[in-house]
Parts: structure tokens; sequence; C-alpha cells
């Protein structure tokens, strides 16, 4: 199939900060007005409705199929969510990505879907997605232009959220490539004002749109003290946000792809303080499918991506999903542990160079504990009960999620000759 030449900020591992992988785009024409930022205009925005008591889930297509999408692969692979069951576990937002539209706005002013790619329009689209049970999700950029040099909301936030609206989208991806960062202004200053635009934009519309914020991803290197602070807000203008890089494509080899996980993993692992139930911290897709990778692999992003309290996105092709793949995606009591009503994301309670182990409070009283071994070699991972949070008890449950097998522990949770690149997941009950 074909891929897109054009690399995306935070989309690639070579290690690029944010601000030069959008640089290109300040090419474009000049700024309109409301890229000036106003501090007034962004406090306005308010707090965003709690649209996400838990995190998302469902299926987007950018990692996978890039800007080779098409209305019948998203209705394809959204009617493989119905058939293959994942739907009815919770998969259920399908979020088209980036190139869904036409070059240039209408007459009007406004998007216009690709006629081929989208021969009957976006209405349609989520008409049939609603009739399957499914939610509509949509991309865009609060920039110029997205990062796929397709026009980007800058100047028209009202009326791009108001023809989400009467689309019926669900939920809306904001991305942040080509912003123009207006002079005596900072960067910061100026992403937070339009991503304020855009989350008063869909509050003003009156439909319930989960806010899928892109901002962080564009700060992760420019300092923790700035990346936590555009977390912070993105927390009050919308419902989950990217914190950094994106996983790797389907184009890249299963090492780069592992590699990114593991990338993704780390740094979000550290930022469980900043999250809290409702507001997600999104380390980006799930890559369970044709993609490569060992059961072991895609087996440890779906328990830490749970034990994170992250959403669960797939981003595969669905149509042809394998049954370890649909296994590991399915699996009811992974997926508890992320949809859990408590809304924790986990802590790192030790780590070092090629494992680490988290622990995550449960609503019921119960704690899941994963070992998570990153290295070449197989290893005996362990963490005593007091060092992973857990109340004194005479004797601990142990709930293994992914074999069902169930021991029982007087003290360490231990997991032994762990393979290389797995994760043990465990949910331990006192008693």
């Amino acid at each position: 199939m074909s891929r897109s030449p054009v690399p995306r900020p935070g989309r690639a591992l070579a290690g690029l900060t944010a601000v030069a992988a959008c640089s290109a785009g300040l090419l474009a024409a000049p700024a309109p007005a409301s890229a000036a930022p106003d501090p007034a205009r962004a406090r306005a925005a308010g707090t965003y409705p709690n649209l996400a008591p838990r995190p998302p889930m469902g299926w987007n297509n950018w990692s996978y199929y890039m800007c080779d999408l098409n209305e019948k692969t998203v209705l394809d692979n959204a009617r493989a969510l119905v058939r293959t069951g994942l739907a009815g576990k919770g998969y259920r937002t399908v979020t088209i990505d980036d190139c869904w539209m036409s070059r240039a706005r209408g007459s009007r002013g406004e998007l216009v879907a690709d006629p081929v790619k989208f021969p009957h329009g976006m209405a349609y689209l989520g008409r049939q997605l609603h009739r399957m049970g499914l939610k509509f999700g949509i991309y865009e950029d609060v920039g110029t232009l997205t990062c796929e040099k397709f026009p980007g909301s800058l100047g028209h936030f009202q009326e791009d959220a108001a023809q989400f609206a009467g689309w019926k989208v669900d939920y809306v991806k904001a991305d942040g490539c080509n912003v123009p960062v207006a002079p005596g202004h900072t960067k910061e200053e100026t992403y937070r004002d339009l991503y304020g635009q855009m989350s008063r934009a869909l509050r003003d519309t009156g439909r319930p749109i989960t806010f899928s914020v892109s901002a962080p991803a564009y700060f992760q290197f420019d300092g923790d003290s700035v990346w936590h602070q555009v977390i912070g807000w993105s927390a009050e203008v919308g419902n989950l946000w990217r914190g950094g890089r994106d996983v790797a494509l389907q184009q890249s080899t299963p090492a780069v792809k592992w590699s990114s996980i593991v990338y993704n993993f780390r740094y979000n692992a550290k930022l469980s303080g900043l999250q809290r139930p409702g507001r997600w911290n999104d380390p980006d897709f799930l890559l369970a499918g044709d993609t490569g990778l060992t059961r072991e692999e895609i087996q440890s992003q779906m328990s830490l991506w749970a034990m994170m309290a992250a959403p669960l996105i797939s981003s595969t092709d669905v149509t042809d999903l394998s049954d370890r793949a649909r296994a590991v995606l399915g699996n009811r009591n992974v997926i508890a542990v992320d949809q859990d009503a408590l809304g924790v994301q986990g802590h790192l309670v030790q780590q070092d160079d090629g494992s680490a182990v988290l622990a995550k409070p449960l609503k019921n009283g119960d704690t899941a504990i994963a070992l998570f071994n990153s290295g070449a070699a197989a290893r005996t991972l362990s963490v005593t009960a007091a060092a992973a949070g857990l109340p004194r008890a005479g004797s601990y449950r142990l709930h293994e999620l992914v074999t069902g097998r169930r021991t029982r522990s007087d003290g360490d949770i231990v997991a032994r000759d762990v393979p290389p690149h797995s994760t043990v997941l465990y949910r331990v009950t006192p008693g």
C-alpha cells in the first residue's frame, strides 16, 4: 500500500524535537490575526466537560494505514470490531486520522471530505458507524495546516466545531502541527490559546464530543517544567492528551516498533502524578495485530497500557486479526484493569535498566501488579508486598490475568523465569 512520505512531528523515532519537526509548516502563508495568544480568551474556555470517565477505547487508522485510508477501509474495520466481539468489550470509537479531507476548503470556508476517498461524505460515515453501535471520531489540527498539509482549524474553530457536530462526531483528535508563534509570545502561550479556542468551540456546539489534545507531544523535549505545565492545562481543555512521540508505523521493523513501545511506556509511566480520573495520559496506539511483533511483545504493551489507565486505541488491520492478537486485545480481565472505576494510573514501584514493576490500586480493594522484563534474557522478577503498597495480610491471592493461573503468596510477589519482552500481570487480593 502507498505510504505518505511526510514525517509527522512526534511520530518518528528520529529524536527530532516537536519544534524542529513542524518548522517546515511555518513557511506557509502568514498567520491569521487569531494566531496571537489571548490569555483572557483561553481562560474563558473553562474546564471541558468530563466526557471520558473511563479511558477511551477504539480504533484509529494512522499507525497502520497512514494516509492510505478510505470509506471502505474505515467501515470494514468498524464491522470487524463488531464481528470479532471487540466492540462489545469496549472498542467502540472509530477515528479517522489525517488525510481524510480535500486540500482546500469549500466556497463557504467549510472543510470538505476527499470525494474519492469518502464519496458519501462524513455525515454518511457517521451514520453508518452509529448504526453499528459505534462512535465516530475525526482528526483536525489547531494550526494553519494538519501534519500532512491539509487545512487546519486556525481561524475556523467555531465553523469546524459546528461542522463536526452536524456530522454527529463523538470524538475529536486535535494535532498541533504548523502552529505559528506570534512575535512577543511564547510557544506555550500560543498552544494554550489555540487549544483553548478549539475547546470552547466544541463546548459551544452543545454536542458531547470527547476531546483528545496533542499539545504535550510538542513540548516533550522542551524540559519537564514546561512539558508538565502543558499537560496541566491540557487536562482543563480536554479529556485526554498525547504526551510524546507516536508509536512506530506499520512500515517500521519489528525491532523499531518494540523500541517505540518501550520508549512510550517509560515516559508515560513517569506521568502518573499528572493524570486524574477522567483525564487521561495517552501514550498512543496499541500495535496488536499483523505487525511482526511477538505474542509476548503485544501482550506486554496491552498489559502495561492497562496498568497506566491509558486509552486502548488499536491501530491495525482488524479485518485480518490473528487469533493471538484478538485474544490479547479482548482479554476482559486485562481490560478491567484499564477501565477500573477508581481511575488511577499505576505507578512505578521499582525499576532498573531491564525491568519495571508497577502497582495500581483497584476500586474493589484489589491491587494490580505488573512485572515487566524489557531485557533480552529471561529473569525472575519480584516485589515485596510493602513496596507494592499492599495492605498487611497473612497471605495474598494472585490471579495471573493472561494465563488465568491462580496462586498464593505469604509476602513477596514473584514472577519466575519471565521471558524477554514479557509482562506478568497479577490481580492481587489480600486474604
